[in-house]
């Protein structure tokens, strides 16, 4: 009998695709192989592209899968509470469960975390990405059901809003009432503007660049209070005028690549506030940081990795509800083999959340 195969896209080397047919492996009793519908596509794709994440290589890109399980064994099936035919959205991260960080809950800061699309193809059986038309589900992953009547390339916002509800409501305690910050407008701080919103902040104000001019009114439609283009505007000025002199209680730096929010960030947060930074700098130095400014304002800075458990049940629950039209937040979608087309789009500002959709042509 012939081998069964699957497409995938394989990074080979920065800025480098290729199309494989790969082999598809066997599945054992505590596994599962997820056939893809959909595969999210945010800043760090493009970062893992460009080769500034240092993840191995060759390697399948794709952290936020989307799929139908397609094949399962009974241990994952009862483990999972998932069957074959069942829709589901994968968490990226897979942790040994048994670490001190894992047994006091922070699965995510596991001592031997892996995560899926920074796993290398040599490590068997390989599809540990979802640039591809199936992956593979280790016996660590942890799923979610998903509504099988939404269209998945909706449905596939999941993560993006993981992150949202994750990064700026449960990371930072934001209450209602609460002023916050959202520094950038991409698909990430567009769900946190959702997430803050579904949260009871009093006050949501966002920035972005001049270009950026459709994103912040997409902001606005989803509850942002405020704007600012901080190139045509004095940001802290602003700031401060918003709130009344005061500052934000919390901030949440969103942005990519670029470092001047960072340190900008402790002049727009309050006295005692939090400032969470989950922008990936491509690990350059921050000019103009002022470490004193933490210490007389008694300011919290924390960073956020990935999303957990309770972040992406909180994003598929408010999809699912119809409550949010987050579909304005979809902008495209590609087939597999236009995948480095998908990443430049993003990169270049062309969308504003987008996927890889296995079956289109």
């Amino acid at each position: 009998m012939p081998t069964r195969t699957t497409l995938a896209m394989v990074q080979t080397a920065p800025r480098r695709l290729e199309a494989r047919d790969l082999p598809l492996p066997e599945i054992d009793a505590n596994s599962a192989l997820l056939r893809i519908e959909a595969c999210g596509i945010c800043g760090s794709d493009v970062e893992q592209f460009e080769g500034d994440l240092r993840t191995p290589m060759p390697a399948i890109p794709g952290h936020e899968p989307l799929g139908v399980i397609e094949q399962i064994g009974d241990g994952a099936a009862r483990r999972w509470g998932v069957d074959a035919g069942d829709r589901v959205a994968v968490e990226t991260m897979l942790s040994c469960r048994f670490c001190p960080a894992c047994l006091a809950g922070a699965y995510h800061l596991c001592r031997r975390r892996r995560i899926y699309s920074y796993i290398g193809l040599d490590q068997p059986p390989g599809l540990w990405g979802a640039y591809a038309e199936h992956m593979f589900l280790d016996e660590a992953s942890i799923v979610h059901k998903v509504d099988p009547a939404l269209p998945a390339e909706i449905a596939v916002l999941f993560n993006p809003l993981g992150a949202g509800f994750r990064w700026a409501v449960e990371i930072p305690q934001t209450k209602p009432g609460d002023t916050v910050l959202i520094l950038g407008p991409g698909q990430r701080g567009l769900a946190s503007v959702i997430a803050c919103r579904q949260a009871g902040a009093g006050t949501i104000i966002v920035t972005g660049l001049a270009s950026d001019a459709r994103k912040l009114a997409l902001a606005r439609e989803f509850g942002a209070d405020h704007t600012i283009d901080v190139q045509n505007q004095d940001a802290k000025a602003r700031v401060r005028e918003l709130t009344d002199g005061r500052g934000a209680d919390v901030v949440v730096d969103v942005s990519a690549y670029a470092t001047e929010p960072v340190a900008a960030s402790l002049d727009y947060v309050a006295m005692g506030g939090t400032v969470v930074l989950a922008g990936v700098k491509g690990f350059k130095p921050i000019d103009n940081f002022v470490s004193d400014k933490i210490v007389l304002k008694e300011i919290r800075v924390q960073g956020a990795i990935g999303v957990t458990s309770s972040g992406y049940e909180s994003a598929i629950r408010l999809i699912e509800s119809g409550r949010v039209p987050v579909e304005k937040m979809h902008t495209h979608e590609f087939p597999l083999r236009r995948a480095e087309e998908a990443i430049r789009t993003l990169a270049d500002g062309g969308s504003i959340h987008s996927c890889l959709v296995p079956t289109k042509e």
